[in-house]
């Protein structure tokens, strides 16, 4: 769980909700599978692969202003740290829309 903390909690929190949501609506769908149900999987699924990606892109900008005001240089290792801690994100939120789209198949092929 190291890895909520360093990729930014203000991404990486409501990431982890949108995880815990998209599998309380698995979870209901083996109950009661309904198409309303199987949509709302897939909008938030989809929504967390977004929300990810806006993350890398806002924690990239942040980081490209600070190396362009550094007047001493950025070492190759300060660079790809930062770069690892701005994949946190997106990654995070591509393994949600997997889940979530898993699970999307899964409830559909029991209901057929």
């Amino acid at each position: 769980m190291n890895f909520i903390i360093e990729g930014g909690v203000f991404f990486m929190v409501p990431l982890l909700v949108l995880l815990v949501l998209v599998l309380a609506l698995f979870v209901k769908g083996l109950k009661s599978n309904t198409e309303k149900n199987a949509d709302l999987l897939k909008s938030i699924s989809l929504f967390s692969l977004a929300f990810g990606v806006l993350g890398f892109i806002l924690g990239m900008l942040v980081a490209l202003d600070f190396i362009s005001m550094s007047s001493q240089g950025v070492s190759p290792q300060i660079l790809a740290s930062g770069i690892k801690v701005a994949m946190f994100s997106p990654t995070f939120g591509l393994v949600i829309f997997v889940v979530g789209r898993l699970a999307d198949i899964i409830l559909r092929w029991k209901r057929n």
